[in-house]
């Protein structure tokens, strides 16, 4: 994997959230804390950059969400003193779900929490006169490993030029409690989901497969050399052009001026 340098990884981003704040004539941004690894580590580097009572974290349970993941979100809260709220989406959600979804699939109810997420946030940024800070890594958003609109919509993404396994080393610097590094990754969408199982490769190979393609432009002979297997990096591609349309902004007609 790359060989950088954390600190300096951590001034820079303090610098760039500073930034991407002040130019927006602000001085708060929100981030939605699900009590994960990246969100966690995006508030904490929106506290070095902002100060803590410039950082609003809001917790967004659904009725079937883990405990562990309010728990998480709480603790990490209380570590770096932000100011922050639960807001229970399961009445907003149940409304479209029970009306004009009843048979959706898990992956729909999913993506339907991710977009209320978001819709909570962004009336909370009006609210505080905040930027949503994205939570995305540069694992996820390479293989659009995101909701459209959901939690892949912010006003910039932090972490988005860091791998899950780069974030992960990120957090222990930052102090990051254990709990939250150490649990598997999950998005909690429903029961039992993990990041690992429903992609179906672990992030330390997804990242030593992504950096070796998008990064130092290696051809599948040097990665399997490296030790990834052919249907791995296979998939790794596919996911890769699946996705593209999540990663630029809608397609339009150019305009020609006829």
């Amino acid at each position: 994997m790359r060989n950088i340098d954390l600190h300096k990884q951590i001034e820079l981003i303090a610098t760039f959230i500073r930034k991407q704040v002040q130019d927006a004539g602000l001085q708060n941004c929100v981030v939605g804390l699900s009590g994960g690894i990246d969100s966690a580590v995006t508030a904490a580097l929106c506290v070095k950059a902002l100060g803590a009572q410039q950082v609003f974290g809001v917790m967004l349970p659904y009725r079937e969400s883990h405990p562990d993941s309010l728990n998480h979100a709480k603790l990490l809260a209380r570590r770096f003193a932000i100011q922050s709220e639960v807001i229970d989406i399961s009445p907003m959600v149940d409304a479209y779900l029970t009306n004009y979804a009843p048979d959706a699939d898990a992956l729909r109810k999913g993506n339907r929490m991710a977009r209320e997420r978001m819709c909570v946030l962004y009336d909370l940024s009006a609210k505080y006169r905040a930027l949503v800070a994205g939570t995305g890594n540069r694992s996820e958003l390479l293989i659009g490993y995101c909701t459209q609109y959901g939690d892949s919509a912010c006003a910039f993404e932090p972490i988005g030029h860091l791998y899950k396994t780069e974030v992960k080393e990120i957090a222990r610097l930052l102090g990051i409690p254990d709990e939250i590094i150490e649990k598997n990754p999950t998005a909690d969408l429903w029961e039992g989901q993990t990041d690992e199982d429903e992609m179906g490769i672990s992030y330390l190979r997804l990242d030593g497969i992504l950096h070796g393609l998008y990064d130092l432009f290696l051809v599948d002979d040097q990665l399997i050399a490296r030790g990834f297997t052919p249907e791995e990096i296979a998939k790794v591609k596919k996911m890769y052009a699946a996705s593209a349309f999540k990663r630029r902004l809608p397609p339009q007609i150019k305009w020609e001026g006829k």
